[in-house]
């Protein structure tokens, strides 16, 4: 009898353990604009993509869930007007993270997105910090990430939007120098001053994207935005000059940077920071969408050893050379055939 009880308190237990396994899981929502967010066109090939898109490359998922609601134009009045912070509120539990990240819209003239520093724009980031608050949530206030602007004078931007239906030769015929020159005035500013009223954590997304451009330089700096030359991606035959949004190598690098300057922050996030050199996942967050040019790079790779993760899915797995060292790890579910 006495074993038969021990029996079923242990599978009690054991019944219990998936909800108790739900229970860890934190989410990281991410409200924004088209630097941050999901893009389309991924089975086509296209290469543009927010660095919040690939942000769950970085945190373990089964403890760190990255729920990315950042959209392309909208800025911090658009985002409450068209009830996407709604959504957001209704998903939110205890406990949960809400990085906050606008600017670039916020800048624009339109009435419907249009918001001013030190005033309407504050009152935005204020009240996304106060109803996270009141959820239970933990807010985490960004600014905005530079614009690729070597520019002695910074060329008219009405709107970044456009620049998606642009081509090489449309690209603004204007003279670089090798400073980068900032483009957001005070609405780099509006955020951290916001966060120092309200006592909410920070992350200086201007100061480390600056550092990161201005580090690589004018030529070198190119390669992290959807910037090609005719006949270089076959994705964009005929080019790009488009110096605001990352493709995927440039969305990459910001989002390892603004995660670890997340953990820096937040050090609980920290026994969750993974950092595979190569992710492939389907759905377009990870490096690679298959592991056939996954595997072909970490082979290529001057690396001694080569680690890359795999986000859900079914995978044949691949037959390496007897002296490759690359190792594999499976995660969101994903399983070998």
């Amino acid at each position: 009898m006495k074993t038969a009880r021990i029996f079923a308190l242990l599978l009690v237990a054991w019944l219990m353990l998936p909800s108790a396994s739900n229970d860890k899981v934190t989410t990281i929502f991410i409200i924004g604009d088209s630097t941050a967010a999901n893009k389309g066109g991924i089975a086509e090939g296209k290469q543009e993509r927010g660095w919040g898109m690939a942000l769950q490359c970085y945190f373990d998922p089964d403890y760190i869930l990255v729920d990315n609601h950042a959209v392309n134009g909208r800025s911090s009045l658009s985002f409450i007007n068209e009830g996407r912070w709604d959504k957001v509120l209704q998903a939110m539990k205890p406990g949960d993270y809400v990085i906050i990240q606008f600017g670039h819209n916020d800048e624009k003239a339109p009435k419907d997105r249009h918001t001013d520093p030190g005033s309407t724009f504050d009152y935005n980031l204020a009240k996304y910090v106060r109803e996270t608050r009141e959820h239970g949530g933990i807010p985490v206030l960004m600014n905005c990430v530079v614009r690729r602007n070597f520019f002695v004078s910074a060329p008219e931007n009405d709107d970044d939007e456009k620049l998606r239906t642009t081509t090489f030769q449309d690209g603004v015929k204007m003279v670089e120098g090798d400073s980068l020159i900032d483009t957001h005035g005070l609405y780099r500013v509006a955020p951290r001053d916001v966060a120092r009223r309200m006592n909410v954590l920070f992350v200086d997304a201007n100061q480390i994207t600056h550092d990161l451009e201005q580090g690589l330089g004018t030529e070198a700096s190119k390669r992290l935005h959807m910037w090609f030359r005719p006949g270089e991606e076959p994705s964009e035959p005929k080019g790009k000059q488009d110096n605001t949004h990352y493709n995927v190598y440039g969305a990459h690098v910001v989002a390892r940077l603004l995660a670890d300057a997340l953990c820096e922050q937040i050090p609980l996030l920290t026994k969750y920071r993974i950092d595979a050199d190569i992710t492939v996942d389907t759905r377009g967050r990870g490096d690679y969408l298959s592991l056939e040019p996954a595997v072909a790079a970490a082979l290529a790779s001057s690396k001694a050893e080569t680690t890359i993760q795999l986000l859900g899915g079914e995978w044949e797995k691949p037959q390496l050379p007897k002296k490759s060292r690359i190792n594999f790890v499976l995660r969101e579910g994903a399983v070998w055939k």
